[in-house]
């Protein structure tokens, strides 16, 4: 009988904004890169930048731009400007919603969920229904600047059981430090990590992106 061999989990880096450590982000093999364009993000480009690090990520790596709760404008602004691979959505896009922006990007959609209980898990099918992959992160708190990469975990024990959509990512103050234990106490096969790898808020560390990649690789 021959063991099932476990692919390796696949790992985006969101947040770059410079050329160096989208370098940096590649050079490890990172399956996705992120472009974060929110202006109240530290982690925020324009869509010229956007454009500018989309193409030297061009065939080695697949694209992320995220966007929080765009209109059809800023959409199709995204997609003529940086040509994702991929639109991540980051606000409180409701399943309808999501399945717009699909249609009129004429792309894969990823739609990330705040998760900080169990129940916060049910609306998992309805997305999964309109979106190419679901990306699980800390349920932001209420003061809170951003919607997103805030540093902080969730309690990943809530995944134990659930019935979770192929492909499902995992994000939430993750680092080279504890990566290895949410892959396997959670069993997902993708993570995502924005300020786990950084020196600074939106200051990505080359030194941490490549720790962060040698973790995931050593956890499998």
């Amino acid at each position: 009988m021959t063991s099932k061999t476990i692919p390796p989990a696949r790992i985006k880096i969101c947040g770059l904004s410079t050329a160096a450590t989208l370098a940096a982000a590649l050079d490890a093999g990172v399956d996705w890169i992120g472009l974060v364009h929110f202006p109240r993000s530290p982690r925020h480009v324009d869509f010229a930048r956007a454009a500018a690090l989309s193409a030297l990520a061009r065939g080695r790596a697949q694209r992320v731009v995220l966007l929080v709760d765009p209109d059809d404008a800023l959409v199709t602004a995204a997609i003529e400007s940086a040509d994702p691979d991929l639109i991540q959505l980051h606000g409180h896009e409701s399943p309808a919603r999501v399945a717009a922006v699909r249609a009129l990007a004429k792309r894969p959609v990823m739609k990330a969920l705040g998760v900080e209980t169990r129940a916060d898990l049910e609306s998992v099918p309805a997305y999964a229904a309109v979106a190419d992959r679901i990306l699980l992160d800390a349920k932001a708190p209420p003061e809170a600047a951003l919607p997103g990469g805030n540093g902080r975990c969730f309690d990943w024990t809530i995944l134990t059981g659930a019935d979770l959509p192929p492909g499902t990512m995992l994000s939430g103050g993750l680092d080279a430090g504890n990566v290895g234990a949410a892959l396997a106490r959670t069993g997902l096969g993708a993570v995502d990590v924005s300020s786990g790898v950084e020196s600074a808020p939106g200051v990505k560390d080359p030194d941490r992106i490549a720790a962060f990649v040698a973790a995931v690789r050593a956890s499998g």
